[in-house]
């Protein structure tokens, strides 16, 4: 057996602003992703995998419990773990580009009852709704989750968050195939984990200071930068993204991986390329901006680069 693909997410702007009401914008990213299977010998990541469903299918079953949030057919699910289900992914762990909220999407497409379908009319009620859902069902990954990942994979659709309760289907401008412009993905080559970043950013919101920088600033920005990236005004992005990417370096430290600092403000003094996070830092991978893709690859030889989107 094996289930429908789903692709992993980057989320473009929005890191830790979600958590405070900033505007978010997610897109699918289609070069990775994960479907469930069922073999019957299992070694290696897959029997990682199907020993972690075991302890997953666990945890919807006391969601179940408190909540009627959602209801799954928990016998199928165990029955298909104990024949060996494991969710077979290309989308690397800890990279911040929504390995679980693909598994999530898929555990939800397969095992939910009375489940919202993806060609249904999506109105704003629904969509808060299965969001809802996926944030219950991936806390069981991350501790606190948006479930905005698992949204983006189900979806597989750009998706624009206006707050917490107002999210709704975007329409992001068509990419240039022959753009000098891009977003990328840098790779850290360190494996992140979201949790204990979540918990550093959680600590430095009790201090006012931090707390001023991020509605006066890093919201604001970040707000900035949505509005712009949608509407196709460029010019007016790179100098948002330029000022998101100077907050963040010097705010959000321990979420840069320490040998990336250097880099992160070389980026803003050439203007070759602008740095930040994707996802919730502290390793894997990080997103970029440049005007001049030729230039950017130029000032960061030796690193990988991924591109994502030109224009």
């Amino acid at each position: 057996m094996k289930g429908p693909l789903f692709y992993s997410k980057i989320l473009l702007f929005g890191e830790y602003g979600i958590i405070k009401d900033s505007k978010g914008l997610s897109i699918p990213y289609n070069f990775y992703n994960g479907a469930l299977k069922i073999e019957s010998n299992l070694t290696g990541s897959a029997k990682k995998s199907n020993l972690e469903l075991f302890k997953f299918a666990a945890h919807l079953e006391q969601l179940q419990k408190q909540n009627d949030l959602a209801q799954f057919d928990l016998t199928a699910l165990n029955q298909d773990i104990s024949k060996g289900m494991y969710f077979d992914s290309s989308i690397p762990q800890g990279y911040g580009v929504g390995s679980s909220g693909a598994l999530v999407a898929a555990i939800y497409d397969k095992y939910a009852l009375n489940k919202i379908t993806v060609l249904e009319n999506l109105e704003k009620q629904k969509l808060t709704t299965l969001k809802e859902i996926f944030a219950a069902m991936e806390s069981f990954f991350h501790g606190k989750s948006s479930g905005l990942d698992p949204l983006n994979s189900y979806l597989s659709l750009p998706i624009l968050i206006n707050s917490k309760e107002n999210i709704e289907p975007a329409g992001i401008p068509s990419q240039s195939q022959n753009g000098k412009g891009a977003v990328f993905l840098l790779d850290s080559g360190i494996v992140g984990e979201t949790a204990p970043m979540v918990n550093i950013f959680m600590e430095n919101m009790k201090q006012e200071s931090f707390k001023k920088v991020m509605k006066d600033k890093f919201i604001t920005k970040t707000n900035a930068c949505v509005d712009n990236f949608l509407s196709g005004d460029f010019k007016s992005l790179f100098g948002n993204v330029k000022e998101l990417s100077n907050v963040v370096l010097e705010n959000f430290k321990p979420m840069i991986p320490q040998q990336f600092h250097q880099l992160w403000k070389q980026g803003i003094e050439s203007n070759a390329y602008y740095l930040k996070l994707c996802g919730s830092g502290g390793g894997g991978y990080i997103l970029g901006f440049t005007e001049n893709l030729e230039e950017a690859k130029k000032a960061l030889q030796g690193h990988k680069l991924e591109v994502v989107y030109t224009f």
